[in-house]
């Protein structure tokens, strides 16, 4: 039986800077528009609501208490309203969705993840990633995630994976989703990166364009899938907020970093669709996944092509949280049982303890 042809679009777009109300609308207004178009999967770049944390490079820490108050205070639930949003709007459209959030929670008033969530065509939450890892800078932002996300949505469309930036680059979390019959691979990514002060003496910033098409490139060539690259973009309103009241050294960081692009690649890392990187807008693509098969036959490195008896990989998907709380009644409930326990002994029925242990291999 062969594999669909399906139609992605991937969201070269600005956020309304930490407006998560306003980012909502027009993450809204793209979906509309590239179902339109006829696209079956429509991807948003990494944190689009509310927006990336650039700030965090630009400024130390003990500058940037403000900022972090306003990107936890704009970040959104998982279960939220935003969220019930954009779920309907999937639904409405018929389409799948997979979108970038700074992820707030009920458990802490300050802890905020860097999180994707894909959501079906019939307005379902798929799967919902948490960055494992924060990167740099973004480690005085968000919290590390979890295992939990590291799964393949096995879909009308294919088999669709997602790694969030750097995770890309880490080899056992790209084989975790290869290992689980990925078709389409998503990475998402910010518009710029920054890594080093203007002038430089010691090394270049990080060249935030060839690195990613080198990641992404890397996976589509070793899973034999075709690859979303959905990169965030600057636009003047996002430059403006960012920049408001800073000095000059910021707007030259800021003008001289990379710009990332948004992009497609087939199960050989080349080049196929559109591509877009100075300009605000949809990318589109068409994928063949008949076309991820042929290359299993050259290197499937979640097949033949590996040593199962020399390499072992376990990845723990359960989610964490901060703590088990055990309520009043289930342990109300052990001591009644301990009570009647009681009375059958003293009604002459023996060693309680002795008739509840189990046999000797017993699970």
């Amino acid at each position: 039986m062969p594999y669909p042809t399906i139609k992605v679009a991937a969201a070269h777009a600005a956020p309304v800077y930490l407006d998560r109300a306003a980012t909502v609308q027009k993450a809204l207004s793209i979906i509309d528009e590239a179902a339109r178009n006829g696209a079956q999967l429509v991807v948003f770049p990494e944190s689009f609501i509310p927006g990336f944390p650039l700030w965090a490079a630009l400024w130390a820490p003990i500058d940037n208490h403000d900022w972090f108050k306003r990107m936890v205070a704009s970040s959104i639930l998982v279960d939220g309203p935003e969220m019930a949003e954009l779920r309907a709007s999937s639904r409405r459209n018929g389409v799948f969705v997979s979108i970038g959030i700074s992820e707030s929670t009920r458990a802490s008033v300050g802890c905020i993840w860097n999180s994707n969530v894909l959501i079906g065509d019939d307005g379902a939450v798929l799967n919902h990633h948490r960055k494992l890892v924060p990167t740099f800078f973004e480690k005085m932002v968000w919290a590390a995630g979890d295992g939990h996300g590291l799964r393949v949505s096995d879909t009308r469309i294919g088999r669709i994976g997602a790694l969030i930036c750097g995770e890309n680059t880490n080899p056992l979390a790209r084989f975790a989703l290869a290992a689980q019959g990925e078709q389409v691979h998503i990475s998402t990514w910010p518009a710029v990166w920054p890594t080093r002060r203007p002038g430089s003496q010691t090394g270049r910033n990080f060249d935030n364009l060839a690195a990613n098409r080198l990641r992404a490139g890397a996976h589509c060539i070793e899973a034999k899938v075709f690859g979303i690259v959905s990169a965030g973009f600057i636009d003047r309103a996002m430059q403006d907020a960012l920049l408001d009241g800073a000095d000059g050294e910021a707007a030259t960081v800021l003008r001289t970093t990379p710009r990332a692009a948004t992009e497609f690649l087939d199960p050989t890392g080349a080049s196929i669709g559109e591509t877009l990187r100075g300009d605000e807008g949809i990318a589109y693509a068409t994928f063949d996944l008949d076309l991820c098969v042929e290359p299993k036959q050259f290197h499937d490195i979640a097949g033949y092509y590996n040593r199962f008896d020399v390499f072992r990989v376990e990845v723990d998907r359960r989610r964490l949280s901060p703590a088990k709380f055990v309520d009043d009644e289930p342990v109300s409930g052990a001591r009644d049982d301990r009570k009647r326990c009681e009375s059958n002994e003293s009604r002459g029925g023996g060693d309680a303890a002795a008739r509840s242990a189990p046999t000797a291999g017993a699970e």
